[in-house]
């Protein structure tokens, strides 16, 4: 299996601008991960949603991916007690 592309919401890029710098890198490092595993080990496979979850710390990483044109939709990135909401 290939590397996947890595496609961000609006939403991403503002919740990232937000965080801070240390916390920004390791989320970045885990990006490029999920881009090789987005199923692999720690990613969650959310109920009722086609969506994933990668833990990074306090922070989650909320995804969907496409099999067929191998891309990753990251759809939110937040702490974890307000990911879900």
């Amino acid at each position: 299996m290939g590397k996947y592309s890595l496609v961000f919401s609006k939403s991403v890029r503002k919740d990232l601008r937000a965080l801070p710098s240390g916390d920004v890198v390791r989320i970045l490092k885990a990006f490029d991960w999920l881009s090789y595993n987005p199923r692999g080990p720690g990613c969650t496979k959310l109920c009722e949603q086609e969506r994933y979850r990668y833990r990074v710390g306090t922070y989650r990483i909320l995804y969907e991916i496409q099999d067929d044109l191998l891309l990753i939709t990251v759809v939110k990135v937040a702490h974890r007690r307000e990911a879900y909401r």
